[in-house]
C-alpha cells in the first residue's frame, strides 16, 4: 500500500515563507512524477508546480519565481519552497504522486492548509 503524506502548512503574512513537505511511502513503486496542486473555496484544484523524476519542473504562472520545487529521491521526497506569499496563495494545498507499480496510478495526499493574512 502506498500513503503520501503532507506536511509544512500555517498561517503567515504576507511577504512571508512557507515550506511544505511531501513523502510517498511503501514498496514496490517508481515515481514518475510529483507535484503540488491547490484548492482555494469555490474555486478549482489547480496544479501549482510539479517535478518528475529526471528533475523537470514546471510551474503555474501565478507563483513562477516564488515557489521552488525540489526533491530528494532517496527519501522519495519532494518540497515546496513558498516565498513573497500573497493573500491569493491561501488554499488548501494537496501532493499528487504519480506512481509505476503494476500500472501508473495518481495518489494524493490529505492536504495542508496554508493561510496568508495580515
Amino acid at each position: 500500500q502506498v500513503q503520501v503524506v503532507e506536511s509544512g502548512g500555517g498561517l503567515v503574512q504576507p511577504g512571508g515563507s512557507l515550506r511544505l513537505s511531501c513523502a510517498a511511502s511503501g514498496t514496490g513503486f517508481s515515481i514518475i512524477v510529483m507535484g503540488w496542486y491547490r484548492q482555494a473555496p469555490g474555486k478549482q484544484r489547480e496544479l501549482v508546480a510539479r517535478i518528475t523524476s529526471g528533475g523537470t519542473t514546471n510551474y503555474a504562472d501565478s507563483v513562477n519565481g516564488r515557489f521552488t520545487i525540489s526533491r530528494d529521491n532517496a527519501k522519495n521526497t519532494v518540497y515546496l519552497q513558498m516565498n513573497s506569499l500573497k493573500p491569493e496563495d491561501t488554499a488548501v494545498y494537496y501532493c499528487n504522486a504519480k506512481l509505476k507499480r503494476v500500472t501508473t496510478a495518481d495518489y494524493w495526499g490529505q492536504g495542508t492548509q496554508v493561510t496568508v493574512s495580515s
